[in-house]
């Protein structure tokens, strides 16, 4: 089983340059008024504020990004089989989620591979499919579930996603 570094800051989260509303929200939770150097659990942003914060702060405020990584790669497994439907032999989300997933891989080849993975976003997201990790997905996912599917179906897959997160802090 994965362990994950899963505490940040309130001073790396007010360096990151959170949303006023998402900041002041946190500090009223956590009953400060300023920043500080305490431990800071990332379920202790999602309890008090929610999946998009804590997103946030797993994408720009976290001491390292492994998890964040690997919870780029789960996203994009959901909706490989969408991509792969529309485009047979297309390799670029799943070279992409193998990158994410190796811990030992280099940056500028996790950039390369972002790259690659953002471009078949955009294909695919002209063909209707949903597909590539974080940055690219989480666009088209919202673009895609909104034309084709009921507001039920994107609360599930929100649901989801916040259950998949929580079960990757709990390791």
């Amino acid at each position: 089983m994965t362990e994950y570094q899963s505490t940040t800051t309130l001073s790396r989260i007010r360096e990151a340059q959170p949303c006023r509303e998402g900041w002041e929200k946190l500090l009223a939770h956590l009953g400060k008024t300023k920043a500080d150097d305490e431990p800071l659990q990332l379920l202790t942003v999602l309890d008090s504020n929610g999946l998009d914060d804590a997103l946030w702060v797993l994408s720009y405020a976290m001491p390292d990004d492994r998890l964040a990584r690997h919870f780029q790669a789960w996203c994009a497994e959901q909706v490989l089989p969408i991509f792969e439907a529309e485009r047979p032999g297309d390799m670029r989300v799943r070279d992409q989620i193998a990158m994410l997933r190796n811990d030992g891989a280099l940056a500028a080849a996790r950039d390369a591979a972002r790259a690659a993975a953002l471009a078949a976003a955009r294909d695919a997201a002209l063909a209707a499919a949903l597909a590539a990790a974080w940055d690219a997905a989480w666009d088209a996912a919202r673009a895609a579930a909104s034309a084709a599917a009921s507001a039920a179906a994107w609360d599930a897959a929100r649901a989801s996603q916040e259950k998949q997160l929580r079960k990757m802090l709990a390791m």
